[in-house]
C-alpha cells in the first residue's frame, strides 16, 4: 500500500523557517520523482517543487525559488522541503506527491500518488 506521510507544518511568523518532511512507503523509491504541491483555502492547487528520481535535479515554482529547497534522503525514503523567508501568502496545506518519471511531476505537474498534507500558516 502506497503511503506518503507529511509532517513539519506549523504556525510561523513572517520571515521564519520550517522544514517539511515526506516519508514514503509502499512503492519502489528509485522509480518515482517526488514533489510538493500546496493549496490555500479558496485557491487552486499550486505546484511548488520536485526532485528527480534519476539525477536529483530540482525544480521550483517562481513563487518559491531562492526561498525553498527540496532534498531527499534515499536511505530513509524521505523528501524534505526547507522553507525560508516565509510569507503570509505561503499559507496553505502542503502535500507531497509521487509520480513515475521526472517529467510527469516536475514539468507536467501531475502525479500518481499524494499524501494527506500538513498545514503551514504564516502569520504574526
Amino acid at each position: 500500500q502506497v503511503q506518503l506521510v507529511e509532517s513539519g507544518g506549523a504556525l510561523v511568523q513572517p520571515g521564519g523557517s520550517l522544514r517539511l518532511s515526506c516519508l514514503a512507503s509502499g512503492f519502489t523509491w528509485d522509480y518515482y520523482a517526488i514533489g510538493w504541491f500546496r493549496q490555500a483555502p479558496g485557491k487552486e492547487r499550486e505546484w511548488v517543487s520536485c526532485i528527480s528520481n534519476t539525477d536529483d535535479s530540482t525544480y521550483y515554482a517562481d513563487s518559491v525559488k531562492a526561498r525553498f529547497t527540496i532534498s531527499k534522503d534515499n536511505d530513509k525514503n524521505t523528501v524534505y522541503l526547507e522553507m525560508n523567508l516565509l510569507k503570509p501568502e505561503d499559507t496553505a496545506l502542503y502535500y507531497c506527491v509521487a509520480g513515475v518519471r521526472t517529467i510527469r511531476v516536475c514539468v507536467d505537474h501531475e502525479y500518481d500518488f499524494s499524501g494527506q498534507g500538513t498545514q503551514v500558516t504564516v502569520s504574526s
